[in-house]
């Protein structure tokens, strides 16, 4: 009888027991898996639609050709390498070094193009190999999301490149004279910078330069820090800075197409040729004046707003907040000189930096809240912090002069807006801390135990 309802529930539930369905997270790992690899595919189709390589084109291109950053591909080399022993790591790291001597002398004899980084990448995808034709199990799994973070940080960077190109495509008009009007409020901060670091000469030019380019490998740097106990634990955090990174460079360039702005050094510079308005930045800001849509070229990317440079250095500095001293002043240092050189350089202005912060806070706030199980304060500070994102948007867009006339006013609302979504988040991670703590401390007492049973 018991036997004959247990197979009548089973078919009501689907003929599975509870025990052989598929769990919430791994069927949220299958789910994402199979919108990763749809939107790469889009990608790629939408770039050869351009007559242009495409993200998987590209990254299959660099297993054999010449990659463009060696260092990003041993910085990913190295994230996947947390997952392994002492032992299987430095056998990883001699094999990598071997490929790249062996394929070094052949370019050179062949007159190729140099640059080192393809043993990084073949030994990261001979151990996604491994993973499956040799691991079973948790071990199989704990080797392929190894691997397979490491590829998704290469690859995100060529998904970039596809994105920047697409933008310029297909906005032939850009909004920076909104942008550049609005930015009266916060005081012309691009130009101001920009006259400070032509001051410094070059070598500030080339610091900043340096930590505006190798961003992807400071932020290797604190995820190596978090991650550092996953070979022990066999196990990753609910939570850790590569999936910020990953989600900030998956949503940035969709407000690239609602949002197109190029950038002062392009719209007010010599940089941008014919197509600027005037050769103003950084020396005189421009003058107030209507402003409108402008047609621009069809190569500039349109990936000003928000500053994702800005919200990779902001995840950088909120990560490593819990690392040592250390890295702490790292990521400090790297936020300040993300800051210059994203100013100083001419690639963004103010309202595109204020953007960038709220835009990172918000979705480091929705990450932790879904690791950790989404609760009142989580998403009420989620929800608060995208109704600023988008009243920044707005406001640029419709309300740019009322902002210059009024920059007394109207520059601190903008800057409150931002520290308001700062402090929400530091309050609610506080107290999320807090409870944690207390549900770690938390013990349940033992019953009992009687020395003698008492006879009845």
């Amino acid at each position: 009888m018991t036997s004959t309802i247990s197979r009548v529930l089973s078919r009501i539930g689907g003929g599975t027991s509870p025990a052989e369905r598929p769990r919430p997270r791994a069927l949220l790992w299958a789910v994402a898996s199979v919108i990763a690899v749809g939107f790469l595919v889009a990608l790629e189709l939408a770039a050869r639609w351009y007559e242009v390589p495409g993200p998987i084109t590209a990254q299959a291109r660099e297993v054999i050709f010449a990659p463009k950053s060696g260092t990003v591909l041993y910085a990913s080399m190295a994230l996947m390498m947390v997952v392994l022993t002492w032992r299987q790591r430095f056998i990883g790291l001699a094999a990598a070094i071997g490929i790249d001597l062996v394929l070094w002398l052949v370019r050179w004899a062949v007159g190729a193009q140099m640059m080192f980084g393809t043993g990084a990448l073949w030994v990261t995808l001979a151990w996604a190999v491994i993973a499956v034709t040799r691991r079973t199990g948790n071990e199989r799994l704990l080797l392929l999301k190894g691997a397979g973070l490491a590829l998704l940080l290469v690859t995100g960077r060529k998904t970039g490149y596809t994105w920047l190109f697409i933008t310029s495509e297909t906005r032939p008009t850009v909004l920076d004279q909104y942008v550049a009007t609005a930015d009266h409020a916060l005081g012309n901060p691009s130009w101001v910078v920009g006259r400070l670091v032509e001051a410094t000469g070059p070598v500030g030019f080339r610091v900043l330069e340096f930590v505006y380019i190798q961003l992807a490998v400071a932020a290797v740097a604190v995820a190596l820090y978090q991650l550092r106990h996953v070979a022990t634990l066999r196990r990753f955090p609910s939570h850790h800075l590569v999936r910020t990174f990953l989600v900030i460079g998956l949503l940035g360039p969709g407000i690239y197409m609602i949002f197109p702005v190029v950038g002062p050094i392009f719209a007010y510079g010599a940089d941008g040729g014919q197509w600027a308005l005037a050769d103003l930045w950084p020396n005189t800001p421009p003058p107030l004046g209507a402003p409108g849509p402008m047609p621009f070229d069809e190569i500039t990317p349109r990936n000003c707003m928000p500053s994702l440079h800005t919200a990779w250095a902001t995840a950088i500095f909120i990560h490593s907040r819990k690392a040592p001293r250390a890295l702490r002043y790292a990521g400090t240092f790297w936020l300040i000189a993300t800051l210059g050189a994203t100013l100083g350089f001419g690639y963004h202005y103010g309202a595109d930096i204020i953007a960038g912060v709220v835009f990172t806070v918000t979705i480091e706030t929705g990450l932790r809240s879904l690791a950790r199980g989404w609760d009142r304060p989580g998403v009420l500070l989620t929800g608060y912090g995208f109704a600023v994102f988008v009243a920044y948007l707005v406001s640029y867009r419709y309300l740019s002069t009322q902002l210059a006339a009024y920059p007394w006013v109207f520059g601190p609302l903008l800057l409150l807006a931002m520290g308001s979504v700062i402090y929400g988040y530091v309050r609610t991670t506080r107290l999320w801390e807090r409870q944690d703590a207390a549900a770690a401390g938390a013990r349940v007492p033992e019953p009992r135990r009687e020395q003698q049973p008492e006879l009845v």
